[in-house]
């Protein structure tokens, strides 16, 4: 009789801490206010935007680079400009080809002008110069264009490697307010009532932090590949305006 008054009286242990400690990250994640859901869901977005980027730039620029390699072969082992025009359409892909491309159709037209035109020897000198210079123009235009091609979208990598630890940030600065209105609310700083606002800001910044360190990752390494087809482009317009320079009257 005593001691089944004795166990209908006993307090029933506290299932807080132990259901706590059975919670998955996943599960902490879900069970997050509303503000810090919000963060989370952003940061989620951020991260998956960006791998997305990450995946697609890697190979567009590594294709772009194995792309441009081969036309340069086939552009020093060509005898013949016009030759090489008719397959640089193979090129699509290299930054270089299309760069080509661009400055033969110029110096083509250029050419075609010239030979309707009857002028003195002078005015022909001229007129090779200032041709000579419109190849230049259209070469660095065309090489703009396929940079800037390369580029897209690498902003957004940018953005995420800086933005995403300052909004993982907040969510943990506001998880821990959470944590203090609650210690506020109930009159004590046990683990129990400490716990979900910690795991809210430390989860939030563990997810700032996983989408901003690929992306800056990723980031420098794609700069550094688009700086050195940014490199071929510029020495082969030299090489390109040169040969034009000597044979223009033969291109």
């Amino acid at each position: 009789m005593f001691s089944f008054i004795g166990l209908a009286a006993a307090p029933p242990p506290p299932p807080v801490e132990a259901d706590f400690g059975r919670l998955g990250i996943l599960d902490l994640a879900t069970q997050s206010g509303g503000v810090v859901m919000f963060v989370l869901l952003i940061l989620f977005f951020f991260s998956l935007a960006s791998w997305a980027i990450i995946i697609w730039k890697y190979f567009e620029i590594r294709r772009a680079k194995l792309r441009s390699g081969e036309f340069q072969e086939s552009f020093w082992r060509s005898k013949r400009l016009d030759l090489l025009f008719e397959d640089a359409s193979n090129y699509e892909e290299s930054p270089l080809g299309q760069v080509f491309l661009t400055g033969y159709r110029e110096a083509e037209q250029i050419l075609k002008a010239r030979t309707r035109e009857e002028e003195t020897d002078t005015a022909v000198l001229t007129t090779d110069l200032t041709g000579v210079e419109a190849v230049e123009r259209a070469l660095r235009r065309a090489a703009n264009q396929e940079l800037g091609k390369l580029e897209r979208l690498m902003t957004f990598l940018a953005t995420t490697a800086s933005a995403t630890p300052f909004i993982g940030l907040f969510g943990t600065v506001w998880g821990i307010m959470n944590s203090f209105r609650e210690i506020g609310a109930k009159g004590t700083a046990g683990l129990a009532v400490v716990a979900p606002g910690i795991s809210e800001a430390l989860i939030a910044t563990a997810l700032g932090l996983a989408a901003a360190i690929p992306a800056v990752i990723a980031y420098n390494a794609f700069q550094n590949g688009i700086k050195t087809v940014s490199d071929e482009i510029e020495n082969f317009s030299a090489d390109f305006l040169n040969l034009v320079g000597r044979h223009f009257m033969r291109l």
